[in-house]
């Protein structure tokens, strides 16, 4: 079981996330709706993975992601991106994302990414 950290600017992706992982009794620590907030999260409550959307206001799923590596270089993070975006996917596993999920995700796609890093 892992704890994890859901950031996603939609409340709906969000709570659908959040749904699918504790049926699979993983214990969800904290959501946030932008990266900035996700990069103040992670350091406050140290979830083992993070679900990072890409495209979000103030900061996106991008450079919360390259905060977080800069802080935890062993950080478990999982971008979750929309079809065509996958010069943004490439950017961010070469910035140290360990696995990607492309909406519109199925329970076992998003289950399975989790399984490979928990």
């Amino acid at each position: 079981m892992a704890r994890i950290l859901i950031v996603d600017d939609a409340a709906f992706m969000r709570i659908t996330i959040k749904n699918m992982l504790q049926k699979s009794e993983h214990e969800v620590v904290g959501e946030a709706e932008n990266g900035k907030i996700a990069v103040e999260r992670y350091q406050e409550l140290k979830p083992d993975i993070v679900t990072m959307d890409i495209t979000m206001p103030e900061m996106d799923g991008l450079e919360a992601l390259k905060a977080i590596v800069k802080l935890d270089p062993n950080a478990k993070i999982i971008m979750v991106s929309a079809m065509g975006q996958e010069a943004m996917v490439r950017d961010a596993v070469m910035s140290g994302a360990k696995g990607f999920i492309v909406k519109p995700f199925k329970e076992d796609g998003i289950l399975s990414a989790i399984a490979k890093l928990a």
